[in-house]
């Protein structure tokens, strides 16, 4: 993972989960009592550029694949950055609780891809390339931490 600064190319990352009950449920109130404190870590993470929210910080009000389904979307200054996040920060303590609130994927749920700096990618652009990986597997314009493309110049 290389944590060289890109002078023309941000990445971009997707996940989803889908509620195992309703998003107001008691049973999920762990996970959405969190959101603020991960999206604070977030914020604050070396390599951190944006993330999708709405009005009250959020990403809870977008439901680009259904009501049950959450949809988390970022841009980070690179692989590296976004893979500490995920992996080697208070992140990684909320989601070893996924289960008690989360179907587990049969497939991909995460989605890499680089944009060009200062683009900020919509919601249904990040679907597109979450079903690009999912219909054709990894490759240059869909990727995940385990199969990683570099950018490209064209």
């Amino acid at each position: 993972m290389s944590s060289k600064p890109n002078l023309y190319h941000e990445l971009a990352q997707l996940n989803v989960a889908r509620f195992l009950t309703s998003r107001d449920a008691p049973e999920v109130a762990g996970f959405v009592n969190a959101l603020d404190e991960i999206n604070a870590l977030a914020d604050r993470s070396d390599g951190f550029i944006w993330r999708l929210q709405d009005e009250v910080g959020n990403a809870l009000d977008f439901n680009p694949l259904g009501d049950d389904t959450i949809v988390n979307m970022s841009v980070w200054r690179d692989v590296a950055s976004l893979h500490h996040f995920t992996y080697r920060s208070a992140h990684t303590k909320i989601m070893a609780r996924r289960k008690e609130w989360f179907h587990m994927p049969k497939e991909s749920h995460l989605v890499l891809w680089w944009v060009p700096k200062g683009h900020r990618p919509s919601p249904e652009e990040a679907v597109e390339r979450l079903h690009h990986l999912q219909d054709h597997g990894p490759s240059p314009s869909a990727f995940t931490f385990k199969a990683q493309y570099p950018p490209t110049t064209a």
